[in-house]
């Protein structure tokens, strides 16, 4: 695969999530409820929303894929998560994030995998393939 594989809208959509690994990975070490916190818990769904968003407009031969349906669950577990801190159900919110943030590593496991195109980069790139 060349560079020119890689649209603006793949693009964006790396860098988002990494983006959003990154500050979900401080969120975990920050004490909870502070001000830094709310703030990069803010970011952080952005950061997943436009990820989640974005991910639409990546598709395989025209179509849609089964892993989009995985954007549509970020998309509603993300909602969830904000109503449920709005509704002091920090619990429940505490649940949602987690495991939304555990879906976004997952996806970027299996994003890195051989004979994906990220992972192809990725592993020419480090001389491992």
């Amino acid at each position: 695969m060349t560079a020119m594989s890689y649209t603006p809208i793949i693009l964006i959509h790396l860098g988002t999530a990494l983006a959003a690994v990154a500050v979900g990975a401080a969120m975990f070490l920050q004490k909870k409820g502070t001000p830094l916190h709310r703030l990069a818990g803010r970011l952080w769904i952005l950061l997943m929303a436009v990820t989640a968003l974005v991910s639409f407009g990546i598709r395989s031969h025209g179509h849609f894929s089964w892993i989009h349906l995985l954007s549509l669950l970020t998309l509603y577990v993300i909602g969830q998560a904000v109503w449920s801190i709005r509704s002091r159900d920090i619990a429940r919110h505490r649940r949602l994030v987690t495991g939304a943030y555990a879906g976004l590593v997952v996806a970027g496991v299996f994003t890195l995998l051989p004979g994906r195109r990220l992972g192809d980069l990725v592993w020419n790139a480090l001389h491992l393939v």
